[in-house]
């Protein structure tokens, strides 16, 4: 989307899927709240964790807004007890 490309809603396809679950606990378990992933004919080519694109899109294409869903998650982490 940076160079042009456009955002469409689509559902993620079994392979997509696949990814999506093997992926976020590594991801999670690295404290990342916010990734985005890129596939290409079905193999994962790129984890962006510095810039993901489409945080706007998202909410443009009638998703939540997740801009306001990872703030409200690093405020619930910064306000919790340090263990």
């Amino acid at each position: 989307m940076v160079r042009g490309g456009a955002p469409a809603a689509t559902d993620l396809t079994a392979r997509e899927r696949e990814i999506c679950q093997r992926l976020g606990p590594a991801l999670r378990e690295r404290g990342l709240l916010f990734a985005g992933i890129d596939v290409i004919d079905g193999w994962l080519t790129e984890i962006n964790v510095t810039s993901p694109t489409g945080i706007r899109a998202v909410k443009t294409l009638g998703g939540p807004d997740a801009a306001a869903l990872i703030w409200d998650k690093i405020e619930a982490k910064r306000k919790a007890p340090k263990t």
